[in-house]
């Protein structure tokens, strides 16, 4: 699938099963829903999204605990389900995503290398967290990282495994 593609076919299932989105952005800033809202008659299903690039907007807007970024550090399988899951219930929606990692160039280190992003899909099936190490500068990552997050909304939507 092209680009376009997939956000138009993730808008299509979304109102196909009448299903409704929200998103917990950090590395990302905003893209993925750039891209959902790129199609034409997509406020049917995309409620809203919330940038959360520091951690204390992560623990007031999405609801992280502060406790999981204490144990596990902001770019974690642990908070990217935690901002899915809180973005879906602050929102109201059948779906919520959180996206966090590091797009570079700097803040990587060896256990966590400038590409590491967690992207986590949170609905009534329950929550499924994906480890990513995209590669390339800030903004292939970036990009690398909204078409993961899409293609894994397009996988809950077409019944893949959760």
């Amino acid at each position: 699938m092209t680009m376009k593609e997939l956000e138009e076919t993730a808008g299509q299932l979304l109102m196909a099963k009448h299903q409704t989105i929200a998103c917990a952005e950090s590395c990302t800033g905003g893209l993925l829903t750039s891209r959902l809202t790129d199609v034409p008659g997509s406020s049917a299903y995309v409620m809203g999204s919330v940038v959360s690039y520091t951690n204390p907007v992560k623990e007031r807007l999405v609801g992280v605990n502060p406790t999981t970024i204490a144990a596990h550090t902001e770019v974690s399988a642990e908070t990217a389900g935690e901002m899915a899951e809180g973005i879906r219930q602050l929102i109201g929606t059948d779906l919520g995503v959180g996206i966090t990692g590091l797009a570079g160039p700097g803040g990587g280190t060896k256990e966590r290398p400038v590409g590491v992003v967690f992207i986590a899909v949170a609905g009534s099936r329950g929550t499924k967290v994906c480890e990513n190490h995209f590669h390339g500068n800030r903004m292939a990552i970036k990009q690398q990282s909204a078409e993961m997050a899409l293609q894994m909304i397009i996988e809950y939507l077409s019944g893949g495994s959760f």
